[in-house]
């Protein structure tokens, strides 16, 4: 049996390895076609593709786009095989990483870290289980967003500015702006349509839980 995986193996090997690569700020990732083994995703790799990771790219956006590169990867190689014309590598066991199960406390934001940490943990639990904080109670699930390096004079998770485009939030380096939100029961909103109906106001602090 032959597996097709999507990541550069041996990093990444387990479960969630596209929403994992793209939390840890990877960028690149790619599709490793290997040979199936007892061990979790450890067979020798029979053929490997590389794909760069968007600095915004989403998981549901980064898997369409490894689809697209797999499918033809896999009819090459299944053509090799029966052509007896494949080579094994074996992984290199000491560099394995591993991308463990998603869950929805994965999705809790804790705005003590840096911008960018907080970004990629948005997209790469998007499409599921989401990035989600609380305002007053009220669950916030978080669509997208886009980080910067200014440097708030307010504590992490401080709402600075509630307009427009955008919810700007202190974090524990940087800010990060908010620009698609989705209340609890809600479609997810541009920020502009979301502050219609929810409005936030600058100097309300932003929680993990309730």
């Amino acid at each position: 049996m032959i597996n097709v995986h999507a990541s550069l193996l041996p990093k990444y090997r387990g479960a969630a390895p596209v929403h994992r690569s793209i939390i840890n700020g990877e960028t690149e990732t790619g599709v490793t076609i290997m040979r199936v083994v007892k061990a979790l995703d450890a067979g020798p790799m029979i053929a490997v593709a590389r794909l760069p990771i968007g600095p915004d790219q989403t998981s549901v956006e980064l898997e369409r786009e490894l689809a697209r590169v797999g499918a033809p990867l896999l009819v090459k190689t299944v053509d090799a095989i029966a052509a007896d014309l494949d080579e094994e590598t074996a992984q290199d066991d000491t560099l394995a990483t591993y991308a463990s199960r998603l869950t929805k406390d994965d999705g809790r934001v804790d705005w003590n870290w840096p911008a960018a940490r907080i970004h990629n943990l948005i997209r790469g639990l998007h499409p599921w289980p989401h990035a989600v904080t609380f305002a007053g109670g009220e669950r916030l699930i978080l669509h997208r967003s886009r980080p910067s390096d200014d440097s708030p004079a307010k504590p992490a998770g401080t709402i600075l500015e509630a307009s427009g485009e955008r919810v700007r939030v202190a974090t524990g380096g940087g800010t990060l702006d908010l620009l698609e939100i989705q209340a609890e029961g809600k479609r997810p909103m541009p920020v502009r349509e979301f502050l219609a109906g929810h409005p936030l106001t600058p100097g309300t602090v932003l929680q993990p839980s309730a």
